[in-house]
C-alpha cells in the first residue's frame, strides 16, 4: 500500500473529487498542506489578501458552473475564524463550498495554544458538518464524506480542520482505486408529480415560482420545457433569476419587496395557484404579510430539503424532491396529457401576464446630473449582452440593478441572497472570473460594498483575472438610509468627506480611482450620464488589453430612493420617482411600453 503524509492524501482526494482550482492564504499551521498541494500538483491555487476574501471566491466559483465546488484554505485561528462569514453565506443561499483549516498539535488543543481555537465547533451552525481530525488515518474518510455532504440533499458548505501533526503524519492511502461516495438527493414519485399537476388542472391563472434550487440542479431547461408544454407564466426568485429568460413570454416577472417588477408583483396577484419549484418563501420575496402573499391562492410546494415545507406557510401539498428530478416527470407527465388533449388553453392568461409586463414598467432615462442610478441601468443593458454573468451582494445597488437590468441565462445573476454581506463582490466575481475565462462578468457594488474588501482586486491584477466593476458611488450608505425614513433619522449612514488629496471630488471622499490604480487595477471616472456608454466600452477594451479588474465609477445623487415596500407588503411598494409614461423614458426595458 502507498504510504504518504495525511495533508498529501487530502490533496489527492481533492483532485479525485474534481477540484481544479483553490484559493486561499498559507500560514505555519497550514503550511504541510501547501507543501502537499506543491508537490500534488494539478491544483491552480490563487493567492487571497483576506481569508474571508478566500471563501467567498470559492463560492462564486462554485456558482458559475454546475458540479464545480470552491475550496478555501487558511491557516489556524483567525483564519478560521475570518472563513466564518463565507461559510453563513454559502449555507444560506445552497452552495457548497469547502473550508480547510489548519490548526495546533492535538496534544495542545487544551492548552490555549497560539492561534488554536475550537473552529469546528464555531463553524457548525453554518455548515452541513465541521470537523476537527484527531486521527490521521481518518483523514481520507473525513475528505469522501465532506464531498458526499456536499452534493447531497440540499446543497451546502463543509470545514475540515487539519492539526499540523495530523497533516504530518504518514499514513497508507492509494488514491488509485479511491472513489468518490454516491450522491443522495430525494426524488418525487409519479403519483406525488400526478397530484401536482392536478392542482395546475384545476386552476385557471396558474404561475411557477422558480428558485434557486432549479439552476443548483442545473434543470432550467426542464423548467422552461415544462412551462412552454403548460402555457404556465413563470415568476423566477432573486436566486432563481435567469432559469427562465427575461425576453420569453411566459417570463411573468419578478415578486417582492425590494427586488421585483411592477408587473411581476401584479401578474402574482392577479394569479390562483403558485407552483413553487426549488424555493424557500424567503421573506424578501414574500414580504411579511403573508395573507397577501397566500390570499385565496392554492401553493404546491417542491424542495430538496424536506424541512423547508411548511417552514414558512403550510402548501396545499409539498414534495420533497430535487428539483431536476421532479421538473423531468412533471415534464413527461405534461407530454402525455397534451397528447391526450387534456392541457388547458392558457393564451388568454399568457397574454394577460405581458401585457402587465409592457405597461407596468420603471423609468430608467433621467439626464440628471449627478446622474441617478436608474440610468445607470440602463446604459449597462445597452453595453453589456444576454453573455454577462453579473454579481453582486447587497444594497440599493443590487434592489435597483434586479429591478432594472436583464438576464437571459442560468448562473448569469449571481447574487448573495440570505447573508448578504458587504464585501462579497470583488471576491466573488474574482472567483466567477476564475470559473470562467470565456464569458464577460461585471460586478456591481455601492461605494460602501466595494470599500469593504477592495483589497482583493489586487488578487486580479496579480492572477490576471479581468472582469469590469460598476460601482455607484453616493457617499451614503443607501439602502440603511432609506430603511431609516420610518424612523424618522438619518443618522451615521453619511460617508462624505472632502478629501484633502482630491479636493475635485467635493465631498465624495474616498478617491477610488486612485486606490484602485494603487492596486494594479484599471478605473475610469464619470460624472455625466451621457458618458456612460462609452467609459463601458472602454472598461471591457482596458480588461481586454491589460486582464486586470477594470472599474467604472459613476457619481451619483446623493440621495436617490429606491422602489421598495416600507410595510414589507408586495401589494403596497411605493414608487419614489416618476414612472415611464411613454416609452424613451423606459428605453431598454425588455417590451415597449405600452402606454
Amino acid at each position: 500500500m502507498p504510504r504518504m503524509t495525511a495533508a498529501r492524501a487530502a490533496v489527492e482526494i481533492l483532485k479525485r473529487e474534481g477540484v481544479e482550482v483553490a484559493f486561499g492564504v498559507p500560514g505555519a499551521a497550514i503550511n504541510p498542506f501547501y507543501r502537499a498541494l506543491k508537490e500534488g500538483g494539478g491544483i491552480r491555487h490563487t493567492l487571497a489578501r483576506h481569508v474571508e476574501g478566500a471563501s467567498h471566491m470559492a463560492e462564486g466559483y462554485t456558482r458559475t458552473k454546475a458540479g464545480n465546488i470552491g475550496v478555501c484554505i487558511g491557516t489556524s485561528g483567525p483564519a478560521g475564524t475570518d472563513m466564518i462569514t463565507g461559510l453563513y453565506s454559502a449555507i444560506a443561499d445552497s452552495i457548497p463550498i469547502l473550508c480547510i483549516t489548519g490548526q495546533a498539535p492535538v496534544a495542545k488543543l487544551h492548552t490555549e495554544d497560539f492561534q488554536a481555537v475550537d473552529i469546528a465547533s464555531i463553524a457548525k451552525p453554518v455548515t452541513k458538518a465541521a470537523t476537527t481530525v484527531l486521527e490521521a488515518a481518518q483523514v481520507p474518510g473525513v475528505f469522501q464524506q465532506a464531498f458526499h455532504l456536499m452534493r447531497s440533499g440540499r446543497p451546502g458548505p463543509v470545514l475540515i480542520d487539519l492539526p499540523i501533526d495530523v497533516q504530518l503524519t504518514e499514513i497508507e492511502f492509494d488514491p488509485e482505486t479511491y472513489e468518490p461516495l454516491p450522491v443522495y438527493k430525494p426524488a418525487a414519485t409519479r403519483a406525488q408529480a400526478e397530484k401536482a399537476i392536478s392542482f395546475l388542472l384545476a386552476s385557471e391563472r396558474p404561475l411557477i415560482v422558480a428558485g434557486g434550487g432549479i439552476i443548483n440542479a442545473d434543470a432550467a431547461d426542464l423548467l422552461v420545457e415544462f412551462a412552454e408544454l403548460t402555457g404556465t407564466p413563470v415568476i423566477p426568485t432573486l436566486m432563481g433569476w435567469g432559469t427562465i429568460a427575461d425576453d420569453h413570454e411566459l417570463n411573468a416577472g419578478m415578486v417582492g419587496v425590494q427586488t421585483s417588477h411592477r408587473y411581476g408583483n401584479a401578474n402574482f396577484l392577479a394569479s390562483d395557484f403558485v407552483l413553487g419549484i426549488g424555493n424557500r418563501w424567503a421573506n424578501r420575496h414574500t414580504g411579511y404579510k403573508l395573507d397577501v402573499y397566500r390570499g385565496d391562492r392554492r401553493f404546491v410546494h417542491v424542495d430538496i430539503e424536506p424541512t423547508q415545507i411548511g417552514k414558512i406557510f403550510a402548501p396545499d401539498y409539498g414534495i420533497a424532491s430535487d428539483a431536476k428530478a421532479a421538473l423531468e416527470l412533471f415534464v413527461e407527465i405534461a407530454k402525455e396529457l397534451k397528447a391526450a388533449g387534456r392541457l388547458p388553453d392558457r393564451a388568454g392568461w399568457v397574454a394577460e401576464t405581458q401585457e402587465r409586463k409592457a405597461s407596468l414598467q420603471r423609468r430608467t432615462h433621467f439626464d440628471n446630473v449627478p446622474m441617478k442610478p436608474q440610468r445607470v441601468y440602463e446604459e449597462m443593458n445597452k453595453a453589456f449582452g444576454p453573455q454577462t454573468r453579473y454579481v453582486t451582494t447587497i444594497g440599493l445597488s443590487q434592489i435597483a440593478g434586479a429591478q432594472m437590468l436583464h438576464v437571459y441565462k442560468p448562473r448569469h445573476w449571481i447574487n448573495c441572497g440570505q447573508a448578504g454581506p458587504l464585501g462579497w463582490t470583488i471576491p466573488a466575481a474574482l472567483g466567477v472570473a476564475t470559473a470562467d475565462r470565456e464569458t464577460p462578468v461585471v460586478a456591481l457594488s455601492g461605494d460602501y460594498d466595494f470599500q469593504f474588501m477592495l483589497e482583493e482586486l489586487a488578487v486580479g491584477a496579480q492572477h490576471k483575472i479581468p472582469y469590469v466593476h460598476v460601482l455607484v458611488n453616493n457617499a451614503y450608505l443607501g439602502l440603511i438610509r432609506q430603511a431609516q425614513i420610518g424612523l424618522d433619522i438619518n443618522f451615521q449612514v453619511n460617508l462624505e468627506f472632502e478629501n484633502i488629496n482630491s479636493p475635485e471630488l467635493g465631498v465624495y471622499g474616498v478617491d477610488h480611482v486612485k486606490v484602485v490604480e494603487g492596486l494594479g487595477c484599471k478605473a475610469i471616472r464619470v460624472t455625466d450620464p451621457e458618458e456612460l456608454g462609452a467609459a463601458f466600452e472602454q472598461a471591457k477594451k482596458l480588461a481586454a488589453e491589460f486582464q486586470v479588474p477594470v472599474v467604472v465609477e459613476a457619481i451619483l445623487e446623493r440621495v436617490t430612493n429606491i422602489s421598495m415596500s416600507p410595510t414589507a407588503d408586495i401589494s403596497n411598494v411605493v414608487e419614489f420617482e416618476e414612472l415611464a409614461t411613454e416609452p424613451g423614458h423606459a428605453p431598454t426595458a425588455i417590451l415597449t411600453l405600452k402606454a
